[in-house]
């Protein structure tokens, strides 16, 4: 039971880091990287499809081998996620949504910068 959740977590996981490509507001690596780890935990042959995959496998083997996230794709989600965040302030303008989204960005912004990079 404990395996096909995982392989269905795992492409769950998939489809909301592809969705995340296109509406910033979804982000696309932490899903991803879920996925991989739904599928390491699950299915080798999904696991290593994800990993011969030539957008994602780079990251995920990254990421699995210890060398963290590229400074890049750090600075690219920073980006995104403060954008979206600051955008959905402005259509909301409810302070405690204001207070929300910064609290959840700064939380964010925090673990991002603490996680290991490489250029």
């Amino acid at each position: 039971m404990k395996h096909y959740l995982l392989i269905c977590i795992g492409w769950l996981s998939i489809i909301l880091g592809v969705i995340g490509i296109f509406l910033p507001i979804l982000p696309t690596t932490p899903f991803i990287l879920f996925a991989a780890w739904c599928f390491a935990n699950s299915s080798e042959r999904f696991h290593q499809w994800l990993l011969a995959n030539k957008h994602f496998g780079p990251m995920i083997a990254a990421w699995e081998s210890g060398q963290g996230i590229s400074r890049k794709l750090r600075t690219r989600a920073l980006l995104l996620m403060w954008f979206s965040l600051c955008f959905s302030m402005l259509i909301i303008r409810q302070w405690w949504a204001v207070l929300l989204l910064s609290t959840i960005g700064l939380l964010a912004s925090i673990y991002l910068f603490r996680q290991t990079t490489y250029d």
